[in-house]
């Protein structure tokens, strides 16, 4: 999912234009902001905008490893012992194994079509 950097949007609106479907506009700061559930992936805005402000979401893989662990924090609290949260951490584990295996075949299938 592309996004935009803050620090590198002038708000010029060029990948506004850009869109197909209309899923860019302008925040209250004037920059740009991307609807996720409105963004269908294609790329123009990337390729387009003058600042290379619309960035890669491969880049955020930190920032979203980041707030993994912070929620798994957030559930932790609520488990008094040890043990309680050592359980809690080997669910985690296997959910997100889970979630890997829904990503390896849906990628999988992706090739396929």
């Amino acid at each position: 999912m592309p996004w935009v950097s803050q620090e590198l949007c002038t708000g010029c609106g060029v990948c506004i234009t850009e869109c197909p479907v209309d899923a860019i506009a302008l925040d209250g700061d004037n920059l740009a902001h991307i609807d996720e559930q409105g963004c269908i992936r294609c790329g123009k805005c990337h390729d387009v905008c003058p600042q290379e402000a619309v960035r890669h979401d491969g880049e955020r893989i930190p920032q979203e490893v980041d707030e993994n662990l912070q929620w798994v924090r957030e559930l932790m609290r609520h488990f008094d012992t040890e043990e309680e949260k050592r359980a809690l951490a080997e669910r985690m584990v296997r959910y997100f194994n889970k979630e890997r295996k829904v990503a390896e075949q849906t990628i999988e299938r992706l090739g396929a079509m």
